[in-house]
């Protein structure tokens, strides 16, 4: 699943290529809106939520998200597409160029005014505007015997974290993936590393969590199973967190809780 950084630059792109531009074309390619025509209005913007994008047009939003395979292409006219044809969603033309949306599993209409029935479940954003530590917080604090890991990656508490942010900044702050909310200590010091490290690389695509930018270097236990840590050299570990995903730690660095 992408981080909340990825959805934040797809918004930007999308927002410089969309915005005020009339639709000469409009195509959802999912049956329950393959009828809908919003050719001829004109797109007010593209902005993320979380890991969620809506673009406004008019009255109406159309909510996507990336899951694990989509993406969204910015095509020029009469460039080929660089994905199949069949593996596109939403088809946005203007004058100027094509936003094409490839393997979306999500692909929603709402009217503009009900925007939240989509993306009010989520917790305060750590890109947004309106970003709250405080109530990032007390979500965290609403299951004291959740495990970390989990609990930071749950959307509901907040939005935008993914395995990479959570796993090295569970690194940072000396944490086992497995220890417990009520055990993790100072979480107001958690959340605040939490939002620079996702701020710090918002507008970059080569992401890092060390500071340093070569390959191999970027970050300090995720993707980085059975190496030596950076930090002591003990070789990084891995195994389930819940039933899906996939938690790295050092052994020496984040003592089992």
């Amino acid at each position: 699943m992408p981080e909340g950084d990825t959805v934040y630059r797809a918004a930007t792109r999308l927002n410089r290529a969309l915005a005020g531009r009339e639709l000469t074309r409009f195509e959802l390619r999912v049956p329950k809106y393959a009828a809908l025509d919003l050719s001829g209005l004109t797109v007010d913007g593209v902005v993320p939520r979380g890991k969620h994008l809506l673009t406004r047009i008019g009255e109406h939003t159309l909510h996507t998200h990336l899951g694990m395979d989509g993406s969204w292409q910015l095509v020029q006219l009469g460039a080929k597409w660089p994905r199949p044809d069949y593996l596109a969603r939403v088809v946005l033309g203007t004058a100027a160029g094509t936003a094409v949306g490839f393997e979306l599993p999500v692909v929603e209409m709402l009217p503009r005014d009900d925007e939240e029935d989509a993306v009010g479940h989520l917790g305060p954003d750590l890109l947004g505007d309106n970003w709250d530590p405080g109530l990032a917080v007390a979500n965290l604090r609403r299951e004291p015997d959740a495990e970390l890991a989990g609990a930071l990656l749950e959307q509901r508490n907040l939005a935008g974290l993914g395995n990479v942010y959570v796993t090295e900044l569970l690194f940072l702050r000396g944490l086992h993936p497995h220890t417990h909310v009520s055990g993790a200590g100072d979480l107001d010091r958690l959340v605040e590393l939490g939002h620079k490290l996702i701020v710090a690389n918002r507008d970059r695509v080569e992401r890092t969590t060390t500071g340093d930018l070569r390959p191999g270097k970027r970050t300090y236990v995720y993707g980085r199973y059975g190496k030596p840590c950076l930090r002591c050299g003990t070789r990084i570990r891995r195994g389930l967190q819940g039933r899906e995903r996939v938690a790295a730690w050092c052994p020496s660095c984040q003592p089992t809780p």
